[in-house]
């Protein structure tokens, strides 16, 4: 069986990682979905904490009809240490063969412990790109279409808007 890594923040999780999600899961049996940043929450750059974007992810994938046994949502928080990340990742995951990514820190780090690191092509970067979303969502511009419907309801149910905007202002005060 062979099993993919795919970490990111998915703040928030939008139709360019469902795409990804999607191609990957076109090449491998199952995929390990790492939610990284986990322990960050409630600023402008991470809006959503951990459990909320599980839940995006998980819905997401429900609604695209992707069946649950062939993916795992883990949580990865933080250790600002680079010699010790990977084995951190390792510790939280089931056993993996492949890492998709494009940050060139992770690819390093990655084929440092002698994993096979592969690109994603991003699908329409320049639109699907969580900067961008959490940007409109800030200054009150349309980004619901970015996203998959069951991002925009979870947004919706946890007063997400009202989040961003808040911590924009206070933001901007200081």
């Amino acid at each position: 069986m062979k099993t993919a890594l795919f970490i990111g923040r998915f703040q928030p999780f939008h139709k360019g990682h469902l795409y990804a999600i999607t191609e990957i899961l076109e090449e491998v049996d199952e995929i390990i979905i790492g939610i990284g940043s986990a322990q960050h929450s409630h600023t402008l750059n991470n809006p959503f904490n951990a459990g909320e974007r599980i839940r995006m992810i998980r819905e997401s994938l429900k609604e695209h009809g992707i069946d649950p046994s062939r993916y795992f949502l883990i949580p990865i928080n933080d250790i600002n240490d680079n010699r010790l990340w990977v084995s951190h990742v390792i510790t939280l995951s089931p056993p993996f063969q492949l890492v998709y990514t494009n940050d060139p820190l992770t690819t390093q780090l990655f084929n440092e412990a002698q994993f096979k690191v592969v690109s994603l092509k991003m699908h329409q970067r320049e639109l699907y790109c969580a900067t961008e979303i959490r940007t409109r969502m800030l200054e009150g511009e349309s980004w619901e279409d970015l996203v998959p419907k069951k991002v925009i309801e979870i947004v919706r149910e946890i007063g997400g808007l009202k989040r961003i905007r808040n911590i924009g202002t206070t933001k901007l005060k200081i």
